[in-house]
């Protein structure tokens, strides 16, 4: 091999090194920032640490309306819990923690703020005191009176949700 062609083999094979290289980083480029300025952004997994109660904020914990003094009650934790909280407010009008909330294709519970991000809810840790015939249609739930087996969310129908 002569001087000339190994000259012009070397640089042709570093042109191709760098045609691919640029052609690698396009679909890196084209992937960051831009998109849709109306597409929602991602949910916020503010889970660990943070619970959502179906009290409003600033209520101190009491009784529960509507609870008296020999009723029997249920104690919905887990599931139960979350699935409760979104019957409580899957109708609701108005956005945020006491707006309504979405039950998502992988079986969570979720609300979305005002600037449109998910929020994934967390039922209290100490479980929700819930008249004992409103509980009977989650008894079926894990969590239901403290039960650790039953079903989860994830095979429930979610309704007509944003898309997260």
């Amino acid at each position: 091999m002569n001087m000339t062609s190994y000259l012009k083999n070397k640089i042709a094979t570093r042109l191709v090194a760098v045609l691919l290289s640029a052609l690698l980083t396009v679909p890196l480029l084209t992937s960051c920032g831009g998109g849709s300025r109306t597409a929602a952004p991602p949910p916020v997994d503010d889970t660990a640490g943070r619970t959502v109660s179906d009290r409003a904020p600033g209520n101190q914990p009491q009784a529960k309306k509507g609870l008296g003094t020999g009723q029997k009650v249920a104690i919905l934790a887990g599931a139960a819990a979350l699935y409760y909280l979104y019957n409580q407010h899957k109708n609701a009008q108005t956005e945020g923690a006491q707006g309504k909330y979405y039950l998502s294709k992988n079986g969570r519970v979720y609300y979305r703020d005002a600037e449109h991000r998910a929020h994934w809810v967390t039922p209290p840790p100490e479980g929700i005191q819930v008249p004992e015939s409103d509980a009977q249609k989650y008894r079926e739930f894990q969590g239901y009176n403290g039960r650790t087996s039953g079903r989860d969310l994830s095979g429930i129908a979610p309704t007509s949700a944003p898309a997260l």
